[in-house]
Formats: C-alpha cells, structure tokens, sequence
C-alpha cells in the first residue's frame, strides 16, 4: 500500500506566532525519532527565514501564495520530495500571513495528490493582542476581516496566542467574539510565546476516507461528527447523467463545500475534469486514460449517505 505522509498545516494572519509554532512541532517530531519535512511559502522572491531551518528537507514556494497563484507548482514539489525523500515521516507546511488554508486543503485533495498525503490538522494561529483591532471597522479593512474569518473558520484547532498582552476584560472580549466564528467543534487553546503541549497540536482532527462504489454501501461506517472538516474520495464510478449528478451536487446540504475530480458521463468517452463551488458545476474535457474520481470536502460529511445517494441515482 502506498505511504500517506501525513501533513500539519499552519495558518494565520502575519505576527501571529506561525514560525515559532513549526519550530516547536519540528523539535517534536525530530525528537520523537521521525523525518520531518518541511514547506515554506513568501510571497517575496527570497524566504528571509530559510536559515532558521538550514538543515531540514524543505520546500521553498516563493512570489506567490499556496492559496491562489501556486498550487500547481505545489503539487509537483510534493510528489518530487516524496519521490526523492522516501525516508520523509511528516509534512509541516507554514503558509503565508495572507493565505486561505480552505485553498491550502483543496490543493493537498487535489486527485493527483491525495493517496500520496494525508491532512492532519489546521493549526491557526490568532494574535490576541492585536485581534479587536483587525476585526474594527475603522481601524482594519474588509480584506483583512475577510482573511482572518477563512482562517479562524477552516482551522481544527485555534491558538489564541500572545494572549499575555491582554488585560482580563479584553481577553474576555476576544474569545467571546472566536467562539461565535469558530464553531462549537473547534477547540480553542491559549498561548503566551507559542507555548502550545506537542499532543495537541498533533492530534488528528481532520479525516480523510476513500470509498469505493463497487463495494456495498451498508458496510461503510467512517462518519466521524465529532471532527468537523473531511475530505471523502469516491472510487469506481463508471459513469453517470451529468444532469442527475450536478442536481445531486447541488441537493447536499451545506455541508459540502467543494468536490472536484475526474468524471465520465453516460452517452460519452471523453474523460472530463469537474469543479463544483459556489453551486456552480464547471467541466472541462481532458485527454486522459485516469480512473473517475470524486473528491468531496466539507464539515461533517455522512459518506454512508452520500454513498447510499450515489447508488440511487
């Protein structure tokens, strides 16, 4: 069976602690025995702290962010690393201060990549100190309002760090307004200097499951309510209506926020790749002898479910 490396994503806004957190889970896991890999994004042509990790397995992703200009490039330096590192035990990847990790995740369950990783968890970083000031509407913009709730909303587990800079009433405010944005799910931790216990930030609180449509249904018991974000991959799919799919796309609740893959349609050959977002079905025709494959992302997905629909189709 093919080694999943699995991966530990790091997240949050510019200053708050992201660096000092990876530094801490590489000492973990170096500790514990385990090759660590490691992937740094900037967003300028030259990654000022490289040096902090001169002596690690590292990717440099640079002039872009993971989220929205290089995921493609992403995905190739991954398969190249695992390719010439096939002694590498995790993934730790830092994204920039501006990065969307919801685009982080959609790049590692790309169809091409997601047997070869396996995600972990989304730590995210929140700067206590400075937090009611970015969320102000006179002292912050919508952008950086609008970033800051993708990364609280799409993280599994939330450090509120440098909460030492707060007195007792502003802490109170501050996590008052997280738990509204962050979900019942998510757990919260407080920090002062990154200081986060290793079991934590290691826990497993994402899940990922492959089905596989030629086995029967009733025999799938992986839905996990209790972790809020999956990604499930579907198998053996021959074809389907394209109608009856993207009406079947369009009836999952709101827990499904993505799918994507490669699909083949009834009454046609032609191997197409999909996008589903927004409620909106894009397909493209792609020359391809690749299997069909749907990937479908979300917060507490029932893959029994989604499985029993496909079947009834």
């Amino acid at each position: 069976m093919l080694k999943r490396i699995p991966v530990y994503i790091l997240t949050g806004f510019l200053g708050s602690g992201k660096t000092t957190i990876l530094k801490r889970m590489l000492h973990h896991v170096k500790v514990s025995g385990q090759k660590p890999a490691l992937m740094l994004n900037e967003l300028g042509s030259e990654n000022v702290e490289k040096e902090l990790f001169n002596d690690e397995a590292m990717i440099e992703l640079l002039n872009g962010c993971i989220c929205c200009t290089i995921q493609d490039d992403m995905r190739v330096e991954i398969d190249k690393l695992l390719k010439s590192r096939e002694d590498i035990d995790v993934l730790l990847i830092e994204g920039t201060g501006i990065a969307n990790p919801a685009e982080i995740i959609e790049a590692l369950t790309h169809p091409d990549v997601i047997d070869k990783v396996e995600i972990q968890s989304v730590i995210g970083l929140v700067d206590a100190s400075r937090y009611l000031e970015y969320q102000s509407m006179f002292q912050s913009s919508k952008e950086i309002r609008t970033m800051l709730k993708q990364q609280i909303t799409t993280s599994t587990l939330l450090v509120v760090n440098k909460i030492d800079l707060l007195d007792e009433k502003k802490r109170l405010k501050v996590t008052s307004k997280l738990e509204v944005l962050k979900g019942m799910n998510v757990p919260m931790v407080f920090a002062q200097y990154g200081e986060v216990d290793s079991e934590l930030l290691f826990e497993r609180r994402f899940f990922t499951n492959a089905l596989h449509m030629q086995d029967n249904p009733e025999m799938h018991h992986h839905v996990h309510h209790s972790h809020p974000f999956q990604a499930i991959k579907i198998e053996g799919l021959e074809e389907i209506d394209k109608m009856s799919f993207e009406k079947w796309l369009k009836g999952q609740s709101q827990s499904l926020l993505r799918a994507k893959g490669y699909i083949r349609f009834k009454g046609s050959s032609q191997l197409f790749s999909f996008q589903f977002a927004s409620n909106q079905l894009e397909v493209i025709p792609i020359e391809s002898s690749k299997s069909s494959c749907i990937i479908l992302i979300g917060a507490k997905l029932d893959d029994k479910q989604l499985m029993q629909s496909l079947y009834s189709m």
